[in-house]
């Protein structure tokens, strides 16, 4: 068998296991808390593995060691900002969160606002974040298909050239994701995600000692070698291959540069308590332990693997090439899978060899992306049924049965959603647009739900404004960046209408965000929502009394 059939073969296994499991799954759900929270029956290190399944994501595996590979110590930033970020989670939302509210993140918020705005805001916010991270996901998925399946200028394969294939993979990808989460919910979600977790860190590991093995375990060597093929030499472990770069001749240039670095780690480590397909994990714990403990073990499981793909993104400089990558993928979001070929060629027995190790990393890569998309796809869908139909629109008045149903639906149509914009999308590093997803959360929810939490005057207004404010101001700002337009890997790159310099915005857009919600609570001639909320809230948050 080659490679591409070994790929295929393995692929449509994974599929049919995990779409047995989603059916397994939909059978046990009978209610709406088995479809948002999976029963609240999972244990702490199931949902530690899950929420590991669930960050762990395409951007970590494809991007991350494909900007390390092209950019050295730059890229390692993204692995080092995505591990911190779980400290502010784990300090100031997990188990306040999984206290105080239900199944969504508006739950918090609306406890003692006006619920219609409030949910209204925060389904709007939750749509756009997952909207941003599904295109990572499904960017991914469409890099590596052209790669495994084998198809150079002037093939085809079952009749499409490389970019039709691309497109069909991102429509494959769309469809399953939908029908994971019409199907299984977060029962079928959850344990999809678990497996995944397993697959993919049993694969980084293998492919790490591989790495390391090829250099005799001996870190000096690896970085060295790394280094020269970079053709960047010694500057390739320093800072400044792609942030905070020095332009003697530009000084505004230089600026904007280190101003990027610094906009895209307030982003990273910010962003995550902010994220809605993480912020629900906490709901399917039965109690707040359970929920500190579900984080500690995500912390090991991540901050594991994150380090491993130091050993990913410098291994594959060294052993693959930086022109070689981009030869494949101007992006470098194939890095990884080209590495496992090279691996295989040294230890598994020639091309034969190479074949295998690269479908076996391909198929971790396509688990890592359906599980994460059924993840985000539930959470948006969730936000949807639960806060905007049953809360907003029929004001709290809608059956269990009526929101699950107009869950399923509105996957339906965000997965189409998600679908088209991918296709748009393609040209841009998938662990980039992940920034640029944390960036919008951090903007517009975190500031809205640690107000709620810790600020007694905190009111409907300034809720409102928080959501709003920042999502506006970093949506904005992406679409005049030089993501959008202006520069060779925009999604546009043939025009030009961007004015902001930055190509992460949280460095304003956050800081926005919370000056919004400050704002807005100030100049609101309404008092606070009821101050005895407010202390049911605390005493809810702290201690778990009366929690769901």
């Amino acid at each position: 068998m080659s490679a591409r059939d070994i790929t295929i073969v393995l692929f449509l296994v994974f599929v049919a296991f995990t779409l047995g499991i989603t059916i397994w799954a939909s059978r046990q759900t009978k209610d709406a808390t088995d479809f948002y929270a999976g029963g609240r029956s999972f244990s702490g290190f199931q949902n530690g593995m899950a929420i590991g399944g669930d960050y762990m994501s395409a951007a970590s595996f494809l991007g991350i060691a494909g900007i390390i590979a092209l950019y050295g110590y730059d890229g390692f930033l993204y692995s080092i900002g995505f591990l911190v970020a779980w400290l502010v989670a784990l300090l100031l939302v997990a188990e306040l969160l999984r206290n105080s509210g239900k199944y969504t993140m508006a739950d918090v918020l609306a406890f003692r606002m006006k619920q219609k705005p409030v949910r209204t805001a925060a389904a709007v916010s939750t749509i756009t974040v997952s909207i941003f991270y599904l295109l990572a996901q499904m960017v991914g998925a469409g890099a590596l298909v052209a790669l495994l399946l084998g198809i150079k200028p002037g093939q085809t394969f079952l009749g499409m050239d490389a970019d039709t294939a691309k497109i069909a993979t991102i429509i494959m990808v769309g469809a399953l994701m939908i029908i994971y989460v019409t199907i299984g919910g977060m029962k079928g979600t959850t344990y999809v995600q678990i497996v995944k977790a397993f697959l993919l860190m049993t694969g980084a590991a293998v492919m790490t000692i591989m790495v390391f093995a090829a250099f005799k375990f001996n870190l000096s060597d690896l970085l060295g070698d790394a280094a020269a093929k970079s053709g960047k030499g010694d500057a390739f472990l320093e800072p400044g291959q792609r942030y905070g770069v020095e332009n003697p001749k530009d000084a505004l240039a230089t600026f904007y540069s280190k101003m990027d670095l610094l906009s895209l780690g307030i982003a990273l480590v910010l962003g995550t308590a902010g994220l809605p397909h993480i912020l629900i994990r906490f709901y399917t714990v039965p109690t707040a332990k359970a929920a500190r403990k579900s984080v500690l073990w995500a912390i090991g499981i991540i901050g594991t693997f994150y380090l491993m793909t130091l050993a990913l993104g410098f291994g594959a400089a060294a052993l693959v090439g930086g022109k070689n990558i981009t030869a494949l993928d101007k992006a470098g979001n194939i890095a990884a899978p080209e590495l496992a070929r090279v691996l295989g060629e040294r230890y598994l027995g020639g091309e034969t060899g190479g074949a295998i190790m690269l479908a076996v990393i391909a198929a971790v890569a396509f688990a890592t992306i359906l599980a994460v998309v059924a993840g985000l796809t539930l959470a948006s869908s969730s936000s949807l049924a639960h806060d905007f139909y049953a809360n907003v629109i029929k004001g709290g008045q809608a059956s269990e049965r009526q929101e699950v149903r107009v869950a399923r639906i509105s996957a339906l149509v965000i997965g189409a959603v998600s679908i088209v914009l991918a296709i748009r999308a393609q040209t841009l590093n998938v662990a980039f647009l992940v920034a640029l997803a944390f960036a919008v959360a951090a903007s517009g929810n975190l500031p809205a739900i640690l107000y709620s939490l810790f600020w007694k005057r905190f009111n409907t207004t300034g809720a409102v404004s928080a959501i709003y404010g920042g999502l506006i101001m970093a949506v904005v700002l992406v679409f005049f960046s030089p993501v959008v337009s202006g520069s060779a890997t925009a999604m546009f790159p043939k025009s030009d209408w961007h004015w902001f310099p930055l190509s992460n915005p949280g460095l304003i857009s956050i800081p926005f965000g919370f000056f919004c919600g400050w704002l807005g609570t100030i100049l609101s001639k309404t008092p606070p929502d009821g101050p005895e909320k407010y202390a049911e809230l605390e005493v809810r948050s702290l201690t778990g009394a009366g929690a769901h």
